[in-house]
């Protein structure tokens, strides 16, 4: 009990507002800057405020926490701005405000809801999420259901907060209502700890923030939601124009690349419910890549038919590195996982099980171009032979190795990209490497320094893995493998990614990797696209659905061009060349930009990307149309994937467009629309940004 009384009396002295000057707590202090983006740049740091605890130390990131999101939010565009990101811890909301007038910090990454009367005093940026205000009550608590059960409660919340503007008003409804401020020198976990030991009666809190203490705490419970849903969003100083415009495009791309749910595991029937089938594939020549604007590789094509063979759309995961697969697997962050796995391999990591094999490779050594063919492994003795140890294969090289006399480096990782060990062993880090026939066709068809030596070892076989749990998923994977193995789609997609030389030649030439574009028309969408807050690979994802990157590109309705513009619409944003490729995007991004700003600026900004561009294919009155008939539907006619993209289906039949505005519309087109454009902006984006970190890319 005197520990307890103790650190409420050093939390209480800490949280005085008069303990430090103007009420500046011990994390608020450093330099002042009320300049711009460029004054930023110049300093080089972003200074951003985040929520503390009572000790003014950032408060422990739980799973699903808004704040830890926004916080990783917070670093990844400190990062994309190439400024060092210095945390300013804040307990007490009412002091975040202060801190950007004083030109102490620069942006704030709080679950700030958006008011009018923060309006007079920051910038908002586009909504980060949307809320309702709930009411919390302890879980044992049956008497509070509804707004009327709140009269001669005391439901207790922080000054500072929209809750306590909320409960006012109530108020006026309910006089009995006891409104009491929330205690300096509490943090928010105490407040529910007077809810539960029954001191105050009821609290409140954003919805998402009480779905996080409910991931975690049993003794509350939601009663029920406050008024109407309202905007999330991150705040910056007035008068920092360059800085909001970079913080909404970064947030725009983020909301857009985000996956809709990060983790959930499910087998076959609840991903078919989902209509979603995710799987992981590196980012390799085997695999999967970008090539001319389209989404390649022999496992992705593999994938994609059997997803569609099950009407679900394909989602790939890139992992960072071999080694998380499993994990990620286990932790729902994907349905499968391909790579050309090797059965066994999993050990040490999450529970999973390994389809049947549908693939074999032939291993084989390889050498320089300048060496000597070899007769066989005696040739090799007293030399270094590199191969992949994490590999059904290596305890057989093991044996190979002792027998004839040659050193056996182990090379890190299971089976992906082969440049990487043939660069080394060009670069005479190593004598000879081991590698699959497979992967050895893609190299031997676009270089020619090095050769194939000879047969070494037994066939690997690659399988895909799915979760222990997921019987249904692994069961059709099979029946799928048994089907396809050898059949003509099998056949003609092997031969065209590992055997017809020619092609291969091509492909890897026009890869996108390293300093490599995206499409021969990434500097003018740049010029465009930036000046009207459009992430530019968003811009060239879509000009390759509308034209493949071909500038004379014609549709059978009259449209032309790039951004495939009808001419009325040409006319409309000032294009008079139609065939000219920088008028034809200049007005493809005007004519997008036009239909952004007829869709009101609270929507979820990812879900307002989606609707312009179905507003951009269908037209913005079959948009309306889906949106009121998602809402009949009870399906929130803000979201598009899963909810509008559903009732955009059902216009193309009698009973929904006979009462719809806009009549019929091929709903079918601008939903697969989306999601290529959707698919293959988040590719663009991984891309990219995988440039960026190797030093490659722009």
């Amino acid at each position: 009990m005197y520990a307890r009384l103790f650190l409420l009396f050093a939390l209480l002295f800490l949280a005085v507002p008069g303990c430090a000057d103007q009420g500046e707590g011990p994390f608020h202090g450093g330099e002042i800057e009320t300049g711009d983006l460029d004054a930023l740049l110049e300093r080089g740091m972003l200074r951003v405020v985040v929520p503390g605890t009572a000790l003014g130390e950032p408060s422990l990131p739980r799973q699903g926490s808004p704040v830890a999101q926004q916080r990783e939010l917070a670093e990844a565009f400190a990062a994309s701005l190439g400024l060092r990101l210095d945390l300013v811890p804040v307990f007490r909301l009412r002091e975040m405000l202060p801190l950007l007038e004083q030109g102490r910090a620069d942006i704030i990454a709080a679950n700030l809801t958006v008011t009018e009367g923060r309006r007079e005093l920051v910038d908002f940026s586009l909504p980060i999420d949307h809320v309702h205000e709930v009411v919390l009550v302890a879980e044992a608590n049956e008497d509070i259901q509804s707004i009327e059960d709140l009269s001669g409660r005391s439901v207790m919340v922080d000054r500072a907060t929209s809750f306590w503007e909320t409960l006012a008003a109530l108020r006026e409804e309910f006089p009995e209502l006891h409104l009491l401020p929330s205690l300096d020198h509490f943090d928010d976990e105490s407040t529910l700890d007077m809810l539960v030991a029954g001191e105050i009666d009821a609290t409140v809190r954003d919805s998402n923030i009480a779905e996080m203490y409910l991931g975690y705490r049993d003794d509350l419970r939601i009663a029920f939601p406050l008024g109407e849903r309202q905007s999330i969003a991150w705040a910056v100083r007035p008068e920092t124009p360059q800085l909001l415009a970079a913080l909404n495009r970064f947030l725009t791309m983020e909301q857009l690349t985000r996956p809709r749910e990060a983790r959930y595991v499910g087998d076959l029937p609840e991903l078919q419910e989902r209509r979603r089938l995710r799987i992981l594939l590196p980012n390799s020549a085997a695999s999967y890549y970008l090539w001319r604007g389209e989404l390649v590789g022999f496992e992705y094509e593999f994938a994609r038919r059997f997803a569609e063979e099950h009407r679900m759309r394909l989602e790939v995961v890139v992992p960072p590195h071999p080694a998380v697969v499993y994990d990620w697997l286990d932790e729902g962050r994907a349905d499968i996982a391909g790579g050309f796995l090797e059965p066994g391999t999993a050990d040490g990591r999450g529970p999973v099980q390994f389809t049947n094999s549908w693939h074999q490779a032939q291993p084989y050594l390889i050498s320089r171009a300048d060496a000597d063919e070899l007769a066989g492994w005696d040739a090799v003795a007293g030399s270094t032979v590199a191969a992949v140890r994490d590999s059904v294969l290596w305890s057989e090289l093991e044996t190979l190795a002792e027998d004839h006399g040659f050193d056996l480096l182990p090379l890190p990782g299971i089976a992906g990209d082969l440049e990487d060990v043939v660069n080394s062993l060009v670069a005479r880090e190593f004598d000879y490497a081991v590698v699959e026939g497979h992967l050895l066709g893609v190299e031997l068809a676009r270089r020619d320094d090095i050769r194939r030596q000879f047969e070494a070892g037994s066939p690997v076989p690659h399988t895909w893995a799915v979760r222990a749990s997921d019987e249904a998923l692994l069961e059709s994977l099979n029946e799928f493998f048994r089907k396809e193995h050898r059949s003509a789609f099998y056949n003609i997609l092997y031969r065209r990614y590992f055997e017809d030389e020619r092609r291969i030649r091509r492909h890897m030439d026009e890869r996108v990797r390293g300093a490599g574009q995206l499409s021969p028309w990434d500097d003018l969408v740049r010029r465009y696209a930036e000046p009207q807050d459009f992430d530019w690979r968003l811009i060239v994802a879509q000009m390759y659905q509308e034209s493949r990157f071909d500038p004379e590109a014609r549709s059978s309705m009259g449209a032309a061009g790039l951004m495939q513009l009808m001419p009325r619409t040409a006319q409309q944003v000032g294009v008079k060349d139609l065939d000219d490729p920088a008028d034809n995007i200049r007005g493809g991004v005007l004519y997008l930009d036009w239909v952004r700003q007829r869709l009101q600026e609270d929507l979820p900004v990812a879900d307002r990307v989606w609707f312009t561009l179905a507003a951009y294919n269908a037209g913005l009155g079959h948009v309306m149309d889906a949106r009121r008939l998602a809402a009949q539907k009870g399906w929130d006619p803000d979201r598009w994937f899963d909810n509008v993209e559903n009732a955009m289906l059902l216009l193309s039949q009698r009973q929904y467009f006979s009462q719809a505005r806009h009549g019929y519309v091929r709903g079918s087109e601008p939903v697969a629309y989306i999601n290529n454009i959707s698919a293959r902006y988040k590719a663009y984006v991984q891309l990219t940004e995988d440039q960026a970190v190797l030093g490659g890319g722009d």
